[in-house]
């Protein structure tokens, strides 16, 4: 029900063959481009805050550009950075390696200075070099003094232009070692050059300039001399998927991205692993190589619940498996009274979850059948096993949603009155004051969206008892590591624990934990360090919890009951062994650095109290 932004989407290509070679075999030498504009068109939903290319040219004469970048803000940016690349004169953006991202902004930062990938420029081919990632650095104050204590001097302070600066020192360390072995071997000109260009390993630049980066990140770059790259953070909290053919080499943050596009399956394609980097020399030469030590592999759970693409085998599985996994909360919640309940979905990404669940409430009833049958006897009449054989779980599509209204003209009362009208209902879709009405959710983060239209439009069915459910646990802490969630007083679970505390009289709670932060970051954050926030929520337990959700987030004309589901943790982990990351839902972050974000996100709030 409501947006998350979600750091960014990343796509790259090595054409292994010649251009004529794709001229011949598919018609076009623009093959690498149009499959890089259909990976980026299939992650359009990772970034849509602006967009970005970035090409090589191989064996480019002097004097000749061999490395081309466009980039565009905005929603259309895709199509308008295609455009205009259509538009340019015949061999501009024609290479052999591609880049290209989709950005969506965690930072508040907008504009094209802000849109990946960004270059560095130097008349050495070897010594350019393109950036982009789907990352967030927990620590970029540090990265930053590193690399003004080497005597740099950024000129912006911004992650990505210091993360350019901090990989592009190195490359221009690991260029001049290279040049330093080859001028003693008697190398001059441009057989220097070119020997420079064989032996330069961006493994070097990763192993000096990634182990101080703190957060969630595939780093992806290339060279003017053709070397790429993409680096996973050790944790493995963001994605990223490879494949490779005697044709192609492809990585995206997705893999049925990489799956549609090359009309290729599942098994094909590799999961870039935790500190791994893919490099690819000049001649397209591919191998893996173990840049970081792996740690604790905390691969982010919301890929699986909301961020990645509902096609891919293994999060369709998982998607209906939350869902299932709320049914066991659900059957009390409607008093066991399947007959007289009714089954929807919102929003559309909400749907495999949806459908999950019908197979889970298929289950309970058709055990229900099965008792049923066996207590008739052995000469049940026709009608008797009519009735029992009838019973069906009742699926409904009760609201949908129509246009994205505009409510920017409008204030106060006025615009939540216009907010209320996003969706329309399926009128007729239960029988009012008999049925009860379950909508099942990917998630409830802020619970603008059910206090503001939601619940008020439902309502307007008339049910007997509105139950929402959330196929993923309570968002109850910030995320530092790419999603749009930064601040701990955003969440209506933890606004939740926070009224509770004042109903109980324990509001001191809140200033126990502020003093045990502020001590801790005076201290310093390390990995031993404890989450004192979870203080908050540890003195009630999730149903107390999802009660007081339901009193903050009913509006006042709604008289019916309502009550709020959530699947646990538990269950979450049930259904996505493999993506172990749940600090939003439990607080164990993966780094110190996201803990001591924390620290200083509940000191902000504190002291905004305060005020």
């Amino acid at each position: 029900m409501e947006t998350l932004k979600h750091e960014c989407g990343v796509a790259m290509i090595r054409l292994l063959k010649p251009l004529s070679f794709y001229k011949e075999k598919y018609g076009t030498e623009h093959y690498g481009l149009n499959k890089l504009y259909l990976l980026m068109e299939k992650q359009h939903n990772r970034g849509q805050e602006g967009a970005g290319v970035a090409c090589v040219k191989l064996n480019a004469n002097p004097g000749d550009e061999y490395m081309f970048r466009e980039r565009a803000a905005g929603t259309t940016a895709i199509t308008e950075i295609f455009n205009n690349i259509a538009s340019m004169p015949t061999g501009s953006f024609l290479g052999e390696v591609y880049m290209g991202h989709l950005r969506y902004s965690t930072t508040g930062r907008s504009g094209l200075d802000y849109i990946h990938p960004f270059l560095r420029r130097n008349n050495w081919r070897a010594k350019n070099l393109a950036l982009c990632g789907n990352f967030n650095m927990t620590n970029v104050d540090e990265i930053f003094q590193s690399i003004v204590a080497n005597g740099q001097h950024p000129r912006k302070y911004a992650d990505t232009h210091i993360i350019l600066e901090q990989v592009g020192h190195r490359l221009d360390r690991e260029i001049e070692r290279v040049y330093q072995q080859c001028h003693a071997e008697g190398l001059t000109g441009l057989d220097l050059t070119h020997a420079i260009e064989e032996k330069v390993d961006i493994a070097n630049v990763l192993k000096t300039s990634t182990p101080i980066w703190d957060g969630g990140y595939v780093m992806c770059g290339l060279t003017g001399s053709g070397e790429t790259f993409a680096v996973r953070d050790p944790w493995g909290i963001r994605s990223a998927f490879w494949y490779q053919d005697d044709e192609i080499i492809v990585l995206a943050s997705e893999r049925p991205v990489i799956q549609t596009v090359l009309n290729v399956q599942a098994e094909d394609i590799h999961e870039l692993q935790p500190g791994q980097a893919l490099l690819t020399n000049k001649h397209g030469k591919m191998r893996l190589e173990q840049i970081n030590t792996p740690g604790r592999k905390r691969a982010c759970s919301f890929e699986r619940i909301y961020f990645s693409r509902g096609s891919d085998v293994d999060i369709y599985r998982e998607r209906k498996m939350m869902g299932e996994g709320t049914v066991a909360q659900i059957l009390p919640a409607i008093d066991y009274d399947v007959e007289h309940t009714v089954f929807s979905y919102i929003p559309n990404t909400a749907e495999v979850a949806y459908h999950g669940l019908l197979d889970g409430m298929n289950a309970y009833l058709n055990e229900q059948k099965v008792n049923l049958i066996e207590a008739l006897g052995h000469n049940p009449s026709h009608e008797e096993l009519e009735r029992i054989l009838s019973m069906r779980v009742r699926g409904e599509k009760v609201a949908i949603k129509d246009i994205k209204l505009r409510t920017f003209i409008a204030e106060g009362n006025s615009r939540n009155d216009l907010a209320a009208h996003v969706y329309d209902i399926t009128y007729g879709s239960l029988v009012p004051n008999v049925d009860n009405l379950v909508i099942i959710d990917d998630s409830i983060v802020r619970g603008t969206t059910l206090r503001q239209s939601i619940i008020k439009i439902m309502n307007r069915l008339n049910p007997k008892k509105i139950i929402i459910v959330s196929s993923s646990p309570q968002i109850r802490y910030p995320d530092y590591y790419g999603i749009d969630m930064s601040s701990v007083e955003q969440f209506i679970a933890f606004k939740a624990a926070i009224e509770l505390l004042k109903d109980r009289g324990m509001y001191s709670v809140v200033d126990d934990v502020y003093n045990k932060v502020t001590k801790q970051l005076e201290e310093g954050v390390s990995d031993d360090s404890v989450n004192y926030v979870k203080e908050i929520y540890s003195q009630f337990t999730d149903q107390e919890i999802s009660r007081k959700m339901v009193q903050l987030l009913t509006p006042p004309e709604v008289k019916v009951p309502v009550e709020i589901i959530f699947l646990p943790v538990e269950g979450l982990h049930k259904a996505c062994p493999d993506h172990t990351g749940d600090w939003y839902f439990t607080g164990d972050y993966p780094t110190k650095g996201g803990l001591r974000m924390l620290d200083r996100a509940f000191i902000e709030y504190y002291k905004s109290l305060q005020k």
